[in-house]
């Protein structure tokens, strides 16, 4: 998802609408992800290193090296073979183990692939926490009457984040920004991200305007209406 000048254009013009109608600020950020969660495909790796032993021992399968038994059958040699099978076992199940390490590595590490092994847990903690910081850092809990509310996107987790301020959080019920979300993700979902960050913050809009509506002549913009692009 990426927002063309044009679209970036609406969303800041469905902004400025909304706040006319109130004294709460809204703003929209959009961050290409939330971090590169490089945990994910060395996890993989070791777990298919560690894993694979066990698998193939669990079927019966053994991983050798392969070598050649030179004379008879006597107990020397008896004893001698069994000492070099079992150090081929071991060369061979370390080989393999780095061999798979290497493999899963490089294919957990392809976007699509690590997205899908990372745990949407792990990814919204990230989104949480990223949207948190921009909250604090754009300044929004520094509006007059605590009325900030924050529209975050992270493309590369496909997760939305909204935050409200204590102003409106303490008036409102957390569900209600629910519709609004569904609004953004339906928007995202189906290649019209301007229109779910629009449907979003004229939803957003409503809800500031019935519990702080604007005063005439005392409604200044604190916050800018653009929609900000952060690395």
């Amino acid at each position: 998802m990426v927002l063309t000048e044009d679209e970036r254009r609406q969303v800041a013009e469905a902004v400025t609408r909304a706040e006319l109608h109130t004294r709460g600020e809204i703003f929209c950020i959009v961050a290409p992800d939330c971090g590169d969660y490089r945990e994910t495909p060395l996890a993989a790796a070791a777990f298919a290193a560690l894993a694979a032993p066990a698998l193939l021992l669990a079927g019966g399968v053994q991983v050798t090296v392969p070598g050649l038994i030179q004379g008879g059958w006597t107990a020397a040699a008896v004893g001698a073979a069994a000492g070099v099978a079992a150090r081929e076992a071991v060369l061979g199940v370390i080989l393999l183990q780095v061999f798979l390490f290497i493999l899963v590595l490089m294919l957990a590490w392809l976007p699509a692939v690590r997205r899908f092994l990372t745990p949407r847990s792990l990814m919204r903690d990230r989104v949480r926490r990223r949207a948190y910081e921009q909250f604090l850092a754009k300044n929004l809990q520094a509006t007059r009457e605590r009325t900030g509310i924050l529209i975050f996107v992270s493309e590369w987790e496909h997760m939305t984040e909204l935050i409200a301020d204590e102003g409106i959080a303490a008036r409102v019920d957390a569900g209600v920004w629910d519709e609004a979300m569904a609004k953004l993700v339906k928007g995202l979902r189906t290649g019209d991200a301007a229109g779910g960050f629009v449907a979003a913050v004229e939803i957003c809009g409503a809800v500031l305007a019935e519990h702080f509506p604007p005063i005439e002549g005392d409604n200044p913009n604190e916050l800018p209406d653009h929609v900000v692009v952060i690395g």
